[in-house]
């Protein structure tokens, strides 16, 4: 895949289009971690571990399976160009909204290892991850991440790395699309649907998510110093707030 044919413009692929999602497979997430391993889930940025897989995160620990996150950036690059959000307050106020966006999903008390790459570069400092993750993750970790073909550079760069390091230590892997809502449409076989499972949400678990999304403020409203829209609109957020999520096993 290249990039030129994912890019992440407009509006995307619209909610209503994404037809025939509730036949896949369905999956308990006690299922892909065991009692006594560890979920690790590995967030390019501070909001990607609600909206990939805030419900997984939330249905893993009522199962009392141990949770721990690690923030690769502190996403200081979402705002390019802004007086409003400089990369300065944003590494402030993402971190904050990630605290607090845990705490309203239920799940204050993750630990959180955060490793303060540099947004939009975790690429370049590739090396850096992988020598971090190989020394912190056990060989039966369930490794939680972006998926490798997602569109974004840092999620797809994340995805990369996690892959690499699951097949030298043997953890497990699961990657979470989350752009790629956008650029593909249902039957795209760019993505690897074979790979996809589905973990249902009930309505509370959904409102617990929905709750944790709205404290990342910086990402919601329009940034009026550049003109340019949220990052993530309410088309992007319609894809992510299904009654269920996707990850690829």
């Amino acid at each position: 895949m290249s990039e030129d044919d994912r890019r992440i413009e407009g509006t995307g692929t619209p909610e209503a289009d994404w037809t025939g999602l509730e036949s896949l497979p369905a999956v308990a997430p006690r299922e892909l971690v065991g009692e006594g391993q560890r979920a690790v889930i590995v967030a390019p940025h501070p909001d990607d571990e609600i909206l990939a897989c805030g419900g997984l995160m939330l249905r893993l620990l009522e199962a009392q399976r141990e949770v721990v996150l690690v923030a690769v950036t502190d996403g200081a690059g979402s705002h390019p160009g802004s007086s409003l959000w400089p990369p300065e307050r944003l590494a402030r106020e993402r971190p904050r909204e990630s605290r607090e966006a845990l705490q309203r999903l239920g799940a204050g008390a993750v630990s959180v290892q955060r490793l303060g790459l540099s947004d939009t570069r975790v690429a370049a400092q590739a090396g850096r991850l992988r020598a971090w993750l190989d020394r912190f993750l056990r060989s039966d970790d369930v490794v939680v991440t972006t998926w490798r073909g997602d569109g974004h550079p840092d999620h797809e760069a994340c995805g990369r790395v996690c892959a690499q390091v699951a097949q030298s230590t043997g953890c497990g892997l699961l990657e979470t699309p989350v752009w790629a809502w956008h650029w593909s449409w249902p039957g795209d076989t760019r993505v690897p649907w074979r790979r996809a499972r589905r973990i249902v949400l009930t309505p509370d678990q959904l409102d617990a998510k929905r709750a944790a999304i709205a404290a990342h403020v910086s990402q919601l409203g329009a940034d009026v110093s550049t003109g340019r829209d949220p990052v993530l609109p309410a088309t992007a957020l319609a894809r992510l707030l299904r009654p269920f999520e996707v990850v690829l096993q």
